[in-house]
C-alpha cells in the first residue's frame, strides 16, 4: 500500500462523515532514537555473547518486542536479584536508580545499560537539583518505572505530583527554591497544565533547564493533533503500559477525533469501531516497530479502505544515539564470534 506526503497545514477541513473511506498516517510514529537504541543494544548482546541475556523489567513497553526477544533467549526479569550471579544483565531504556546498579554491582553482575539519554538527562537534572539544595517536583505516573529510577537518584529530595489533588500534598521546605521536572513520555498539555497547577502554590517555582518531555513524545503528539479534526477514528498502535501511547489516545480525542483505541496488533481491531466511519487515522507509540503499522494498514485495506494512504507529515527525525560504552567496546574487540560472558 503506497504513501503519498501531504502536510499537515493542507488537511481539508471538512466534515468526514459523507465523504469516502480514506487512511491518514501520521509522520513522525514508530519507534525513537532511545527505544531503538535500546532493542539493538539487547540483539547485539544476544549476538555478541550468545543466549541467555537477562533483561530487567521490559527493554522498552511493548508486547510485541518483548515476545519476540523472548523467543530468541532473552530473560525478562523484575529485579536483580532473579539474575544469577555472574551473569549479564541489561538495564531497560527506562532507567534505574543507583540502588539498582549497587545492587548489581554487589552480585558481581555484568551490566549493559540501555537507558534512553534523554531519561539520563533528566537524572543528572535531579542530582544538579538535589546537591543545589532544591525540593524536586517530579511530574509524572506512580509506578511507572522511568519516575522509579529518577526519583531514586535523590528520594530524600523528590516529591512525585501524578494527579491534581497531589499538588496540595506537597511539603517543601523553601518555597523559593522548588523546581519541577517531568517524565520523558507525558503529555505536553497535561504537563503544563499540573505546572501551572503547582505554580498557583509556588510562584517562584523553577523550570528545568530545558524541556523534559522527548521530542518523540511532543512529536508524535503534534502528528495526531494535525489530522484528529478530520478523524472519525484514530487507531494508536502501542501497549497497554506504554505511557506514551495512552497519552496519543487522549491526545487525538482532544484534538477532535470523534473515537480512538488502543491496539497492539490490526486483529484487536472491532468491527464495531468501523461501522458508519469514513477517514481513519493511523498512529504508533515510540516503542512500536512499523511492521504493526503495516498489518493494521492492510487490515482496514481488506475492509474497504483500499485507497492511497496519506502521510501526515509533521516532522522529520533524524535524531540517532551510539550504544552503550560497555557494549560498543566487547563489539570492537571480537566484530564478529560471539563468546561467553563468564
Amino acid at each position: 500500500m503506497s504513501t503519498s506526503p501531504q502536510a499537515a497545514d493542507g488537511l481539508d477541513q471538512e466534515p468526514t462523515t459523507s465523504r469516502a473511506k480514506r487512511v491518514l498516517l501520521a509522520k513522525p510514529r514508530g519507534y525513537c532514537a532511545g527505544v531503538d537504541r535500546a532493542v539493538v543494544t539487547v540483539e547485539k548482546a544476544l549476538e555478541t555473547y550468545g543466549p541467555p541475556v537477562y533483561v530487567r523489567k521490559e527493554i522498552v513497553h511493548n508486547k510485541h518486542v518483548v515476545e519476540t526477544l523472548q523467543e530468541r533467549g532473552v530473560i525478562f526479569v523484575e529485579e536483580t536479584d532473579e539474575v544469577p550471579e555472574g551473569a549479564l544483565v541489561v538495564f531497560s531504556a527506562h532507567g534505574v536508580s543507583p540502588a539498582v546498579h549497587q545492587e548489581a554491582e554487589e552480585r558481581n553482575l555484568r551490566t549493559i545499560d540501555a537507558t534512553c539519554p534523554l531519561v539520563t538527562k533528566v537524572h543528572k537534572e535531579v542530582n544538579r537539583f538535589a546537591r543545589d539544595d532544591y525540593d524536586i517536583l517530579l511530574i509524572g505516573h506512580e509506578g511507572h518505572e522511568e519516575v522509579e529510577g529518577t526519583a531514586g537518584e535523590a528520594p530524600d529530595r523528590v516529591q512525585l505530583v501524578d494527579k491534581p489533588e497531589d499538588v496540595g500534598k506537597v511539603n517543601v521546605r523553601d518555597p523559593n527554591k522548588v523546581v519541577w521536572l517531568s517524565q520523558t513520555t507525558l503529555s505536553v498539555d497535561e504537563t503544563m497544565e499540573r505546572v501551572d497547577q503547582i505554580k498557583e502554590r509556588f510562584p517562584d517555582l523553577q523550570a528545568p533547564p530545558s524541556d523534559d518531555i522527548c521530542y518523540a513524545t511532543s512529536n508524535r503528539q503534534i502528528a495526531v493533533k494535525a489530522m484528529a479534526p478530520e478523524c472519525d477514528l484514530v487507531l494508536v498502535v502501542g501497549s497497554q503500559n506504554s505511557s506514551n501511547s495512552k497519552r496519543l489516545v487522549e491526545v487525538a480525542l482532544q484534538a477532535g477525533a470523534r473515537d480512538s483505541h488502543l491496539i497492539d496488533y490490526a486483529d484487536q481491531i472491532e468491527e464495531s469501531w468501523l461501522e458508519g466511519v469514513g477517514t481513519i487515522g493511523v498512529t504508533s507509540g515510540a516503542s512500536v516497530p512499523d511492521v504493526l503499522v503495516m498489518q493494521v494498514l492492510d487490515h482496514l485495506s481488506q475492509r474497504g479502505w483500499d485507497g492511497e494512504v496519506e502521510e501526515v507529515t509533521t516532522a522529520n527525525e533524524k535524531i540517532s544515539f551510539a550504544l552503550p560504552r560497555e557494549l560498543r567496546k566487547d563489539l570492537k574487540e571480537n566484530p564478529d564470534a560471539p563468546k561467553s560472558v563468564r
